[in-house]
């Protein structure tokens, strides 16, 4: 075996074995972002740590490419993600570069902020850099059905929020105290991050609009427009090779659900399996719709 290894080596010209091609390793991160169990498809750090760490072990790597599709999520998720890429990009000595496609945004902007430069196609949506909590209220519905709603607890604000009871003005209050210091948590981490970049207004930056790659730009969101392939091979020259990071999938790691998309526990009964997936569908369904995807 190893004499035809050598032979095969033999055959390969001289400059190649010399100074073998780049490689850029690209890192997909894709999907909403949360923890397992609340998307279909889930993106956490969990999930994609694995990966992370496989892209900066790929052989002769000079580069890791991220090519980010995410409307956003948890802002936990999302800054242990990046953190995590950071620490290995500065461990190895390997600089990463960051791209959306159709959507960073939200949690899926602070995902590209892990790269020391950031590239968005023209028509890419980027920024919504916000915080946003949604729910629904069926007071008014159980009354008009009759249900007498029960709640018994223990601590003044056990059951704020509760979607069965009226909406109370000092349970809102603490929710916007709750937004406004994870909001101010991720301004810190775009200032943090783009510091010497940004071009627009704080005021205008983090009040949650969105804006095209193009737009972006402009306000220093990001670096410049283009595609992952172009602009490496702009960088590391026409011989560079691409690796593509990919979870191992398989029948038996879907049933364990290790793969990337959500499983129900094999104890529910079918009757609730269903409901289940249909939710889950429908709030990453809502994630995309927002910005009319």
């Amino acid at each position: 075996m190893l004499k035809k290894i050598r032979a095969m080596l033999a055959r390969l010209p001289l400059p190649y074995l010399k100074d073998p091609a780049p490689v850029v390793a690209v890192l997909p991160l894709e999907g909403p972002i949360g923890v397992s169990g609340r998307f279909s498809s889930s993106l956490n750090l969990a999930k994609v740590e694995k990966d992370i760490e496989a892209a900066f072990d790929v052989y002769n790597v000079k580069a890791v490419a991220l090519a980010i599709n995410s409307p956003g999520g948890s802002p936990v998720q999302s800054d242990l993600i990046m953190r995590r890429i950071r620490a290995l990009s500065e461990e190895k000595n390997i600089p990463v570069f960051a791209f959306a496609e159709d959507v960073a945004a939200s949690g899926g902007y602070l995902l590209s902020l892990a790269g020391d430069e950031i590239y968005a196609h023209r028509a890419s949506i980027v920024g919504s850099i916000g915080v946003i909590s949604a729910g629904f209220g069926f007071d008014k519905a159980i009354e008009k059905l009759g249900v007498d709603r029960r709640v018994y607890t223990a601590g003044e604000h056990k059951s704020i929020l509760d979607p069965f009871q009226p909406e109370q003005e000092k349970d809102v209050k603490i929710i916007k105290g709750l937004q406004n210091r994870i909001h101010d948590f991720f301004k810190e981490i775009v200032k943090e991050r783009r510091e010497g970049k940004l071009k627009g207004t704080q005021k205008v930056m983090f009040s949650g609009l969105f804006w095209t790659g193009e737009e972006a730009v402009k306000l220093g969101l990001v670096d410049g427009l283009g595609d992952l392939r172009t602009v490496m091979r702009e960088k590391y020259g026409k011989r560079t090779r691409f690796k593509r990071i990919q979870g191992e999938k398989g029948f038996l790691k879907g049933l364990l659900g290790i793969v990337r998309r959500y499983v129900p526990q094999a104890s529910l009964p079918q009757s609730r399996k269903l409901p289940q997936e249909i939710l889950a569908a429908l709030e990453e369904r809502a994630e995309w719709s927002r910005y009319g995807l």
